[in-house]
């Protein structure tokens, strides 16, 4: 069997970051649910795992992509924090006024865009906190023991304890807020607008879906590729 049928998908995506695409369109989570063998997370789908490997091998045949693994983890931190971090940051205040008023003006012939408000909303509220909680307690630790590491100077005693508790903690928020956007998705048809739908309709229902897509490979390099950086670096600096 190919060794890509044995490789775990977040894996996959971490050495190639064009197989997300790949993943995303055959409906496989590389995020949340990264652990899972290719083979295995095929079997779930019904997939045929030849025909996944074969598109894999493309993107891996394709030009070089930015070096995500390659990056240091202040590097990584400062990526997330200044391009998904600041996407969310810029996108919820227009998308909330969006999905709020085709709920108001559709909903009485689009019932599920009630629940998608709900869910959405709820999104909003725990990714504001959450990446607070990145920003101001786990990232400047990760950052100041990198910085320790380099200058062989002495390890920074976070509050936290080992650094597994405020990880894990993220990881766990991650699935909560994986989980209430493919929700989302399975209402909106694949965010399908309906033949009636208005233009704003349109354009919520298309930025719905690109939020998604961001927020997979905002959890993907911090899941598959900064987390298990920084467990490495705190296990070896406390060896």
């Amino acid at each position: 069997m190919n060794e890509l049928a044995e490789k775990k998908v977040g894996k996959i995506v971490a050495d190639n970051f064009r197989t997300a695409k790949i993943f995303t369109d055959y409906g496989i989570d590389f995020c949340c649910n990264g652990g899972v063998k290719l083979s295995e997370a095929c079997g779930l789908k019904g997939l045929e795992i030849e025909r996944v490997i074969q598109d894999l091998e493309l993107a891996f045949s394709t030009a070089d992509e930015e070096n995500y693994s390659g990056m240091e983890m202040t590097e990584l931190v400062d990526y997330i924090v200044n391009v998904h971090h600041k996407y969310v940051e810029d996108t919820l205040p227009a998308l909330k006024l969006y999905v709020d008023k085709i709920s108001r003006v559709h909903g009485d012939r689009h019932p599920e865009l009630e629940e998608i408000k709900h869910l959405f909303f709820a999104t909003a509220d725990a990714l504001t906190v959450h990446m607070k909680k990145e920003e101001f307690v786990l990232f400047p630790f990760v950052k100041a023991m990198e910085v320790a590491i380099k200058t062989n100077s002495p390890l920074p005693s976070p509050h936290f304890g080992h650094i597994d508790n405020p990880i894990a903690m993220m990881e766990q928020e991650h699935e909560t807020e994986g989980d209430r956007l493919r929700k989302i998705s399975e209402l909106s048809g694949k965010y399908t607008p309906p033949k009636d739908a208005c233009q704003t309709y349109r354009v919520a229902f298309a930025m719905l879906e690109e939020f998604e897509s961001d927020l997979h490979t905002h959890i993907h390099l911090e899941n598959n590729i900064l987390f298990p950086k920084a467990q490495q670096a705190f296990a070896a600096a406390n060896s």
